[in-house]
């Protein structure tokens, strides 16, 4: 398991502001509340939390997708997860960030991913987490291999990802 707290601030004119997001990969599972105790610990100041979790189906090319294994190029994979954090605490005032991804085999019905955003304002978690889920799927460096009763293949880019995340520019 990789932990990286982001440790770079924000600067303003006349604030600085330390960022509280933080990265975990990891082959082994995660609990479905992963990120909210420690999101909300000491925090009186926020009023939502959004999370969003992604599981493994059992069907995506082919119609019978056996599992998956998740590969990805460790530590760029977390700067860039990192990366993708700041700029939501860029576009939305936010208090708290948590993105847990999984590598390695998974079967159908597996979490894979789990993204939580804490703000003052709902709006603002919900958005947050979507835009964050969008540029995960675009930009960090993971590949997927189905696994199915046909056989492998490696997952091909979906244009509906990129046209995800093309909303956000």
């Amino acid at each position: 398991m990789t932990k990286w707290p982001s440790s770079r601030r924000l600067r303003g004119a006349k604030v600085e502001i330390k960022l509280d997001i933080k990265v975990v990969i990891q082959a082994a599972p995660f609990a479905m509340a992963y990120g909210y105790d420690d999101a909300l610990a000491g925090r009186s100041d926020i009023g939502a939390v959004v999370s969003f979790t992604g599981l493994v189906r059992d069907f995506n090319e082919t119609p019978d997708v056996t599992g998956l294994t998740l590969e990805h190029y460790p530590g760029m994979t977390e700067s860039t997860l990192i990366d993708i954090g700041e700029q939501a605490w860029q576009r939305w005032s936010l208090q708290a960030v948590r993105i847990i991804h999984r590598v390695g085999y998974l079967a159908p019905g597996d979490p894979i991913v789990r993204v939580l955003v804490a703000s003052a304002h709902r709006r603002e978690a919900f958005e947050a987490c979507d835009f964050i889920m969008d540029f995960l799927k675009t930009r960090a460096p993971f590949w997927k291999k189905e696994h199915s009763t046909q056989g492998e293949y490696w997952v091909k880019e979906r244009h509906s990802d990129q046209k995800d995340a093309a909303r956000w520019n």
